[in-house]
């Protein structure tokens, strides 16, 4: 992964494999970020070929290989890359060497299952996770109890705010498929409980063009070509 010097201390960042560039910038205001031993909290600082980078002290280091997997997340793992009160990592489930250089994009709370990406490449997951890209994410969510139509019809003009669905198909009584462009924090589980129902099982089905397909629980695939490029970077 070449990079032109100098380059913003955000995009160096996300380059090397530390999140969106989004993410990134929130490292950087929240005071995580040094280079060269000296604290910096302003956007868009530069740094150049010979500048060392740290988070939490700890070195940043671009990697030339990008990587780009699809994983079908198991409900009781986690997203995040580190939590004392968890053990069950996502990322864990993707058996490389630079294991440790991914992270993912987007997130499913540790109850939900499905489709996931992980990657290094910080420009790429902030063009997917980006909430003007309103790339699409489908999920099928099964509720305690019927489901009634015109409930969903209200999710869908938006009078469940601060919720709103793109479109949705009843596939059974109680379960539904529905696509969203935004996805907030536990935004389906939310939007459930505001309309009176258990959320039994949600899972995440696509991500834009890309399909869970038969993609087995716990197993990861790489990306094909024309799916990275599918995003738009």
């Amino acid at each position: 992964m070449k990079i032109e010097y100098p380059v913003r201390l955000q995009v160096f960042l996300a380059k090397g494999g530390i999140g969106s560039r989004r993410s990134c910038e929130k490292l950087i205001l929240d005071g995580r970020v040094k280079v060269n031993n000296v604290k910096v909290t302003t956007l868009g600082t530069k740094v150049n070929e010979n500048d060392i980078v740290y988070v939490d002290d700890v070195p940043v280091e671009v990697h030339e290989r990008t990587y780009y997997f699809a994983l079908n997340k198991p409900r009781g793992y986690v997203c995040t890359n580190y939590d004392p009160n968890e053990t069950a990592y996502a990322r864990d489930l993707i058996d490389i060497e630079d294991n440790n250089v991914l992270f993912n994009v987007g997130r499913l709370d540790k109850d939900s299952q499905g489709l996931i990406f992980f990657t290094n490449d910080g420009e790429w997951a902030n063009a997917i996770a980006h909430p003007s890209s309103e790339t699409e994410k489908e999920y099928i969510v099964r509720t305690d109890r019927d489901i009634i139509k015109k409930d969903m019809d209200s999710a869908y003009r938006g009078e469940i705010k601060p919720y709103r669905i793109k479109s949705y198909k009843l596939m059974s009584q109680r379960e539904v498929s529905i696509v969203l462009t935004e996805g907030k924090n536990r935004e389906l589980r939310r939007l459930f409980e505001e309309l009176g129902y258990s959320v039994k099982r949600l899972t995440r089905i696509r991500i834009g063009s890309v399909c869970l397909d038969d993609l087995p629980s716990g197993m990861y695939r790489k990306l094909k070509p024309s799916e990275i490029k599918s995003f738009k970077v």
